[in-house]
C-alpha cells in the first residue's frame, strides 16, 4: 500500500513538473527575442531528417493494410470498397498516430539525450551564466519546431501511405489511377481531413514538450542522459495516446465522425 501511494505521489509530482514547464514555456514564447535561427536549424533536423524513416514507414502500411484487408472484403463482395475503407482509415486514424510515434522515438530521444547531455557536461549553466537565456534557445525553438514539423510529416505520410494503398490494390486486382484517387478522396470529408491534422499539431506541441522536460532536468550524470532520453520516448507515447483519445471523443461529440 505505501509502495503504491509513493508510486502515486511520484507520478503526480511529475505531471506537476510538466505542467510548470509548460507554462514557463507559454511565458517565454510570447518574449522577444525569437532565436529564429535556431528555429530554422531544429526544423531542418527534426522535418528534413525524420522524412526519410516517416516515408518508407507510411508506404509500406499502405501497402500492407491494403494487401491484407482485401481478403476480407472479398468474403463479402466488397473489393470495390477496398480504396475508401483505406483511405478513411488512414487518413482519420493510423497515418497520424504512426507518425507522431515515429517522432516521438526519433525526435523525443534525441531532444531528450542532446539536452540531457548539454545538462551533464554543465553547458546550460554556462549559457546561464554568460546572460544566455538557455530555455528559450534550447526549449521553446525546439518545441516550436516539433510543433510544426510533426503535422507536415503526417501529411506527407498520408499521401505516401495512400500511394502504397493504390499499389496494393493493383496487386491482385487492376484499379486504375484515376478510379483509385477517384473512390479515396470520394469517401473523405473536411470531417476527416480536418481532426486529423488539427491533433497532429498537438502529437508535436507533446513530443516537443516531453523531451525537452526529461532532458533539460537530467541528472546523475551520463547514466540519466540514457535514462532521460528512454523516459521521453515511454511518456511522449503515452501522451500522444491520450491526445488522440481525447481527439476522436470530441470529434464523435462535434458529429465529425
Amino acid at each position: 500500500m505505501i509502495h503504491l501511494i509513493k508510486i502515486d505521489s511520484e507520478f503526480l509530482r511529475e505531471v506537476g513538473e510538466i505542467a510548470r514547464f509548460t507554462g514557463r514555456f507559454f511565458s517565454e514564447v510570447i518574449k522577444p527575442k525569437q532565436e529564429w535561427e535556431e528555429f530554422i536549424n531544429q526544423c531542418f533536423w527534426i522535418g528534413f531528417k525524420t522524412l526519410t524513416l516517416v516515408g518508407i514507414t507510411a508506404f509500406i502500411m499502405g501497402l500492407v493494410m491494403t494487401i491484407q484487408s482485401r481478403p476480407t472484403l472479398l468474403e463479402f463482395g466488397a473489393v470495390s470498397m477496398l480504396p475508401a475503407m483505406v483511405s478513411v482509415s488512414l487518413v482519420r486514424e493510423i497515418a497520424p498516430v504512426i507518425t507522431a510515434l515515429i517522432c516521438a522515438g526519433k525526435i523525443g530521444s534525441g531532444i531528450g539525450a542532446e539536452l540531457g547531455s548539454m545538462r551533464v557536461t554543465e553547458q546550460i549553466d554556462a549559457m546561464e551564466v554568460s546572460g544566455t537565456n538557455p530555455f528559450k534557445y534550447l526549449v521553446v525553438s525546439r518545441v516550436l519546431a516539433s510543433t510544426l514539423m510533426v503535422p507536415l510529416l503526417s501529411s506527407l505520410a498520408i499521401a505516401i501511405s495512400l500511394y502504397g494503398g493504390y499499389l496494393g490494390v493493383n496487386i491482385r486486382g487492376n484499379v486504375s489511377w484515376h478510379l483509385y484517387w477517384l473512390q479515396s478522396f470520394g469517401a473523405l470529408g473536411y470531417g476527416d481531413f480536418i481532426p486529423s491534422l488539427i491533433k497532429t499539431f498537438f502529437f508535436g506541441f507533446a513530443i516537443g514538450i516531453v523531451g525537452c522536460y526529461k532532458g533539460y532536468n537530467s541528472k546523475k550524470g551520463t547514466e540519466g542522459v540514457g535514462r532521460s532520453a528512454t523516459s521521453a520516448v515511454i511518456v511522449a507515447s503515452l501522451v500522444v495516446f491520450i491526445i488522440d483519445l481525447i481527439a476522436v471523443q470530441v470529434t464523435d461529440l462535434l458529429g465529425l465522425t
